[in-house]
């Protein structure tokens, strides 16, 4: 199995950029934009939100529970 130019197109292709210098790392790809602290307190700040809406969740679950269960009609049926 041979690796390269199947037809005219990809010959042409290959013809092209073969001579094309494609080193383009400098020292600013490897220094991240955004500051790790910044990034760890987002990550916080998030976390702590979703815990809260957790325990909300729960907190609201139990009172929607208590809610149905007290509003509840209960008919005695025959016994037989």
């Amino acid at each position: 199995m041979a690796v390269g130019a199947r037809d005219f197109i990809d010959k042409l292709l290959v013809e092209k950029y073969a001579q094309e210098k494609v080193d383009n790392h400098d020292e600013n790809a490897y220094v991240s934009k955004v500051s790790a602290n910044d990034m760890l307190r987002a990550m916080d700040a998030t976390s702590n939100h979703y815990k809260t809406m957790l325990e909300l969740n729960k907190r609201l679950t139990m009172v929607c529970y208590g809610v149905v269960s007290k509003s509840a009609k209960y008919v005695q049926t025959e016994t037989a």
